[in-house]
């Protein structure tokens, strides 16, 4: 496993105080949730579906703001928006101890339309400070983070309310949420790297809709089926452990699950290449699907939560790493911010789907209706992205540094391989391809060299019917011809200077190799052939 990548991330400047700060910022936004539900359950003494309702209003007015507020930074610059979600947060959390719950209720869907964009504006500035090979490492390594917060953030608001009430925790609640925005507002951290802005300049505005596409909606699907398969998982383990009379070890079995998030993205942010994120989410919802079949002692139950528990953190890291590639950098902010909706989405449907199946048929089966599901929403989305070669990157204008990313995230195998040998100088997006070029059946040719009837020649550039080929057809001089032993005759064919034919019996490649760079050496003197006869007009 090796330790380089992440050495050489953090040595980026700025890179460790962006994580560290996110890291402390996300820890307040963690624990919200938790203080609002045991507010009301248990200080207010509404119960916990008064408690639901709250937390619902609050994660509707973020699903809907986070896409809003990254659209936000996009146009006007972080410092704006931070300025006015931290006053909001300050503000709400003030007094949001001291409301009665109608009060409550509405004033928690207005916090969460204003919630600190701490989770996407980390990923945004990640993505402008990072390069693009060095991406998935950061953006794993942010997951894991992203991890540390969640299993500090609403157990320290179980600890404050237990021990502190719910008048002093909201208020440090608050405190720690007014200090990440400022520490953010200091920081003020780039959204666009230097090479994009220019790019941007140079471009202008890209319309959503050229990014805004059904594979970005089948990408954003399969995000949501993440959320909806671990959200529904954790809702299985602690019901499974409270029917078995193992509740006082639920926190230590949700723990040793992160831990092995924690452990699988380490691995899979040291490697060499990444994996698709329809792969990895699709991977975790099988292996969730046997997780119930274990009985017994919970500790088996957790062993068996270690394969999916493994992809939980490489899972999200790559779809934050492919919209990064995916979407340009003018854009990135409000396409961080629909992610985090996704993610909201897919944990707010599980909840009460695995609760009806918990009450309805048992715990167990919550596991692997947890699995399926997570598999079913990845394939049905599976299609749409597929329609990606005229979606996303390939019709938005990419920055230098995103571009060649993208390229390679939608599948290299589109493109012609080209090496760095002589002759061959280097390939670019082509028209798909040529139906056929006739060649006149009185064309001289060498002995013991066989002429194709049909050259082979890209799909889909027409050529027009009736082409007259001209009396004398002349190579260009800089036309390199591989064969085994024979060099071209002066009189054979007109080929552009940017075709390269190299394979036996005068072959094209599938993919013309075309470069602004140096030329192709001249190929030596070859022996006279007879000449091209014209050939008849139409």
């Amino acid at each position: 496993m090796a330790l380089d990548p992440y050495r050489r991330l953090l040595k980026i400047p700025g890179v460790p105080t962006l994580l560290l700060v996110g890291l402390l910022a996300r820890m307040p936004a963690t624990a919200t949730g938790m203080a609002l539900t045991l507010h009301v359950a248990e200080v207010l003494h509404l119960g916990y579906a008064k408690a639901g309702l709250v937390t619902m209003a609050s994660t509707i007015g973020m699903a809907i703001g986070s896409p809003l507020s990254g659209r936000l930074v996009d146009r006007h610059g972080l410092r704006p928006v931070l300025a006015v979600t931290t006053a909001a947060q300050a503000a709400f959390w003030s007094c949001a101890w001291a409301l009665p719950f109608p009060a409550l209720a509405a004033a928690a869907a207005l916090a969460g339309l204003l919630a600190l964009p701490v989770f996407s504006v980390t990923r945004q500035c990640l993505a402008a400070m990072v390069p693009v090979a060095q991406r998935r490492t950061g953006f794993t390594l942010d997951s894991m983070l992203v991890e540390l917060s969640y299993m500090t953030g609403p157990a320290l608001a179980v600890a404050g309310l237990t021990a502190l009430g719910s008048h002093v925790t909201m208020t440090i609640i608050g405190a720690g949420m007014t200090l990440a925005g400022i520490g953010l507002l200091t920081l003020n951290p780039p959204t666009r790297s230097p090479a994009e802005r220019e790019h941007e300049a140079q471009s202008g505005k890209v319309a959503r809709r050229e990014w805004l596409t059904p594979a970005f909606g089948g990408l954003m699907a399969t995000v949501a089926a993440a959320t909806f398969v671990l959200t529904a998982t954790e809702l299985s383990l602690v019901a499974t452990m409270t029917d078995a009379g193992d509740t006082e070890w639920v926190g230590l079995a949700v723990g040793i699950w992160c831990v092995y998030s924690l452990v699988g993205g380490f691995v899979y942010g040291g490697l060499s290449r990444g994996f698709s994120p329809f792969a990895l989410i699709a991977g975790m919802g099988l292996l969730t699907v046997p997780v119930g079949l274990v009985a017994g002692d919970w500790r088996w139950l957790v062993l068996a939560l270690l394969p999916a528990g493994l992809l939980c953190a490489p899972a999200l890291s790559s779809t934050v790493d492919v919209v990064s590639g995916r979407v340009p950098a003018a854009a990135r902010g409000e396409a961080m911010g629909l992610h985090g909706t996704a993610l909201l989405i897919g944990g707010a449907a599980s909840a009460p789907i695995a609760g009806a199946v918990i009450d309805g048929v048992g715990s167990s089966w919550a596991f692997t209706v947890a699995g399926l599901a997570g598999v079913a929403i990845v394939l049905a989305a599976l299609p749409l992205w597929r329609r990606r070669r005229h979606a996303l990157g390939d019709t938005v204008p990419m920055s230098p540094e995103a571009a060649p990313a993208a390229a390679g995230a939608s599948g290299a195998s589109d493109a012609l391989a080209v090496s760095d040998a002589p002759g061959v100088l280097g390939a670019s997006a082509v028209p798909p391809a040529l139906d056929s070029l006739a060649v006149p059946d009185s064309l001289g040719v060498p002995e013991g060299l066989a002429a194709p009837s049909v050259l082979a020649a890209p799909e889909g550039l027409a050529v027009p019917e009736g082409l007259v080929v001209p009396d004398d057809l002349l190579v260009p001089d800089d036309l390199a011809v591989a064969s085994e032993g024979l060099a071209a005759p002066d009189d054979l064919l007109l080929v552009p200077d940017d075709l390269a034919v190299a394979s036996e019996g005068l072959a094209a490649p599938a993919v013309p190799v075309v470069s602004a760079g140096p030329t192709v050496p001249t190929v030596p003197a070859v022996p006279e052939v007879p000449s091209v006869p014209a050939a008849p007009a139409p």
